[in-house]
């Protein structure tokens, strides 16, 4: 069972078959790993508004992204004190805190391989450990900061690329890669049709009600 409470079905094989993460603590750098970017083109998400499935499954509407929220999961909303702006919105479960984010893409995909790298080396530089591995999409980033485990996990769409990580706990750092796969599988991306510079994080609004709470929460 999914943590979506509903079972999915089996995983495709061939070229949609989903490996597991191989961790490799002795890579140095991402840009080490010799990968050929890779365009999400497996039907088990995430999924580009145009092909998203009707399938019941409760996401928050976020404008660009909408992204699924688990039973039991609460949603925080991070401001920006100074644009008074919305920052990010977290997904919160019990393995730890899971933001997903949307950014224009190259046609061409292969944004998340720089990105992972210039990642890789900022995690690095602030003194964390981090290791690479494979995943269901490709590269993934492990990074260990302090108390607090971190999985980050890139998927290359058609125009967009999404990103999410999960921060919680060491002591769930097993079960968290699994829960933020499953939330990430099931996000759906509204890029639009307007031309982005590419890296430019796609905008996210808030529904009517979360706003309205927010707003009366301020006043």
């Amino acid at each position: 069972m999914g943590i979506f409470g509903r079972k999915r079905a089996a995983k495709p094989s061939g070229r949609h078959a989903a490996p597991e993460v191989e961790e490799r603590p002795g890579v140095t750098d991402a840009a080490d790993e010799e990968i050929e970017p890779q365009l999400s083109e497996t039907s088990d998400g995430p999924f580009d508004l145009a092909d998203a499935p009707e399938d019941g499954i409760p996401r928050i509407d976020l404008g660009s992204v909408k992204v699924p929220v688990p039973d039991g999961s609460q949603v925080q909303v991070e401001m920006d004190p100074e644009s008074g702006g919305v920052r990010a919105v977290h997904v919160v479960t019990e393995q730890g805190q899971i933001t997903v984010s949307g950014y224009a893409a190259p046609r061409s995909g292969g944004l998340w391989k720089d990105v992972s790298t210039e990642l890789t080396e900022q995690l690095r530089a602030d003194g964390a450990k981090v290791s690479v591995g494979m995943g269901e999409w490709g590269l993934e980033l492990s990074a260990i900061v302090g108390d607090v485990a971190l999985r980050f996990v890139g998927v290359d769409g058609p125009r967009w690329m999404l990103r999410g990580v999960i921060a919680g706990p060491q002591s769930q750092a097993s079960q968290a890669p699994a829960v933020l796969r499953e939330i990430v599988r099931h996000t759906i991306v509204d890029r639009g049709d307007a031309p982005m510079p590419v890296r430019t994080p796609l905008t996210i609004t808030l529904p009517d009600a979360v706003a309205q709470h927010i707003a009366e929460q301020q006043g």
